[in-house]
């Protein structure tokens, strides 16, 4: 029976796995008016200033210098590659098709930090992950008309590669450093050029931007860049890693039920089949041995 801080920690955990599943709904909302390019750079600019005032008012100090390099890796996955490359996909693709391909993340994510960290998956591992993948790629071409992989889908490929290091980098900073820091310091660390990125492309008229539009920016600006990721690593320091992280399972299924009264597109049978067959693959997976060398 789970004590009253484990159940905390679990419900800060499901919020968190709500607000990471209003992503890719909120950004398919913003690219429907905004350029994919400069609501990435509009993004990571408002979670940077958000960042350093946190900063600021808490008076941290500099992260030690030997860390900077892996800041650097860690910020060109999540705030440059993850962003960019969903906004692209977001573009032609909808939210809920979007939802079930990112389902693979923790998969990806646990083969990165087998490469990054040395460590040795048994068979099983590699064998679910595999299985994951070829269910993904089965359910993109039954969804394409033309039976191939569309642009779309590629970027959303490339956001899972950039997400699954983005975190493994992340993760491995955060062994040093609390986890809010980690994010506020990625984020100031790229302000300047998002900021430079953002004066660049900014839009010669927002007469014609829809409210909708505005509200995505805003939402995967302060919310899927910054405040989600307080939300969630406050639910892992009180429920525990593994309790806590194992709800991210859900996030497929949040985004396809978000996709529908957010962005109007049907739930689909054969959606939520995909997803469950994803989500299992990745149950399976997370339970294989990995041997760490």
């Amino acid at each position: 029976m789970p004590s009253a801080r484990e159940k905390l920690g679990l419900a800060l955990g499901f919020a968190g796995v709500l607000l990471f599943g209003g992503t890719l709904p909120a950004t398919r909302l913003a690219v429907a008016s905004f350029d994919p390019l400069f609501l990435s750079a509009a993004r990571a600019t408002i979670a940077g200033c958000a960042g350093l005032l946190l900063l600021l008012i808490a008076r941290k100090p500099l992260p030690p210098r030997a860390t900077w390099r892996e800041f650097a890796l860690a910020g060109l996955c999540t705030i440059v590659g993850f962003p960019v490359l969903m906004a692209l996909a977001m573009v032609s693709v909808p939210a809920a098709h979007g939802g079930v391909v990112l389902g693979i993340v923790p998969l990806a994510t646990a083969a990165a930090a087998a490469l990054i960290a040395h460590e040795r998956p048994s068979a099983g591992f590699w064998l679910a992950s595999l299985a994951g993948a070829a269910i993904v790629v089965v359910f993109v071409l039954r969804q394409s008309e033309a039976r191939t992989i569309a642009i779309g889908d590629l970027f959303l490929l490339g956001t899972v590669v950039a997400g699954a290091f983005g975190y493994t980098l992340s993760g491995r900073l955060s062994r040093n450093l609390p986890g809010w820091e980690v994010i506020c310091w990625q984020v100031v660390l790229f302000l300047p050029l998002s900021a430079l990125a953002t004066y660049a492309l900014w839009p010669q008229s927002l007469a014609g931007i829809a409210a909708p539009a505005w509200a995505g920016l805003i939402y995967v600006g302060f919310v899927s860049q910054f405040f989600a990721f307080f939300v969630f690593n406050a639910a892992m320091a009180i429920g525990g890693v593994a309790r806590v992280g194992q709800l991210m399972l859900l996030q497929p299924f949040v985004i396809v039920a978000l996709a529908a009264p957010v962005n109007g597109e049907p739930i689909q049978v054969a959606t939520l089949a995909y997803a469950a067959a994803v989500v299992v693959t990745v149950i399976v997976g997370q339970r294989m041995r990995v041997t760490r060398g």
